[in-house]
């Protein structure tokens, strides 16, 4: 098995993080006191860890989803948001992500005045500013932003519009979030339609509460380059008695085009996309070579990190580091950065780190 230092050391990737779902507890609790939050369930910030980690893991989505009330109740101010984008940064740096796209409704931070626009801006600060504080620790990190709309809100076309305006100063991608059932991507035909004109990028929340319906409106209707979640893609995959498998039309589609799978193993469990990570479809469509990519989610409600989800799909499946590799140049190839940049860091920073540690196993093994 991996080591957890090890697996700290590899270069990783993550393409799918909320930033209202990754805030340091302690963080949660200085920033109500200094904004006037008063719903919080407590102050001490173990117990307000285990009460995020106990309210997420509740196989539900819906339910998964109402922890959130207090992460956005406390991202209403420049000045918070600026923090937590850093601190988001930091964070993934320390645990050494070498490049992440991490994901935001502004429209959720407007409730005391801000703007779309003020909101966005605040976390492009924020990630700007942890970036550099993270190069300065020796972690160098490359911070970029999707900005999300919610399914429950009508202000997809707003949201878009205002991904696209940031275009070049971060913002990398559109994205919709929320519950699945009832609200089809199909409703923000508009917003998709006018993310593709201008040529941008898209990805969505798909096949996670929901099943085959999702993800297919999600790639034929809306445009999605990649699928947030996409676990359900499993239903239209038969494993027969004796071994062999049977790929139904869209998973047969979704290999063959290499659309991204955004998995993020615990949180599918929490949630009750997947029974245990032991039973996660991630294994056979990883066996199968869907292009599957790891993530987080939500760091705080969840309780994990990209070491913690790695180390534990280690322990189910014995990935060891070259599929940790595999999957790693999954993300990147995935990525919504220009190519150039996402050819460097594949080059200039996955490969060389991977094969360094290969060599330090190789150098352990020969001692031992």
């Amino acid at each position: 098995m991996l080591t957890l230092d090890t697996i700290r050391q590899a270069p990783k990737a993550l393409l799918h993080d909320h930033l209202d779902g990754g805030l340091r507890p302690a963080t949660v609790i200085d920033l109500a006191r200094e904004y006037g939050y008063d719903r919080l369930p407590t102050t001490d910030v173990d117990d307000l860890a285990a009460w995020f980690r106990r309210g997420a893991d509740r196989k539900s989505l819906e339910l998964y989803l109402e922890t959130f009330e207090h992460t956005v109740g406390v991202l209403q101010e420049r000045d918070a948001i600026i923090r937590v984008a850093a601190e988001c940064a930091e964070d993934l740096a320390a645990d050494g992500v070498a490049y992440a796209e991490v994901r935001m409704a502004p429209e959720l931070m407007t409730e005391r005045g801000l703007t779309l626009d003020e909101a966005q801006a605040a976390i492009l600060e924020g990630f700007r500013i942890g970036s550099t504080n993270a190069t300065a620790a020796g972690k160098p990190i490359v911070m970029r932003s999707i900005v999300t709309a919610m399914r429950q809100a009508a202000r997809s076309v707003e949201v878009a519009e205002c991904a696209v305006r940031w275009r070049d100063a971060g913002v990398v991608g559109f994205d919709v979030a929320g519950p699945e059932k009832g609200y089809p991507p199909t409703r923000y035909q508009d917003a998709f339609d006018l993310i593709r004109r201008e040529n941008f990028h898209i990805t969505i929340h798909a096949g996670e509460s929901f099943g085959l319906p999702s993800i297919w409106e999600a790639l034929q209707f809306a445009g999605a380059e990649r699928l947030g979640h996409g676990v359900r893609i499993v239903d239209d995959i038969t494993v027969r008695p004796d071994g062999s498998i049977e790929l139904g039309r869209l998973a047969a589609f979704v290999r063959d085009r290499r659309v991204p799978l955004e998995m993020c193993p615990s949180s599918n469990v929490h949630t009750g996309a997947a029974a245990s990570i032991a039973e996660h479809p991630i294994e056979l469509l990883r066996r199968l070579r869907f292009r599957v990519t790891v993530n987080t989610d939500n760091r705080l409600m969840s309780g994990v990190s990209m070491t913690s989800e790695f180390a534990a799909l280690d322990e189910a499946f014995r990935i060891g580091l070259g599929e940790m590799e595999w999957m790693t140049i999954n993300a990147m190839k995935s990525a919504f950065a220009p190519f150039d940049e996402r050819l460097r860091l594949i080059n200039e920073v996955v490969k060389p780190g991977y094969a360094h540690l290969r060599m330090a196993e190789s150098r352990v093994a020969t001692t031992a």
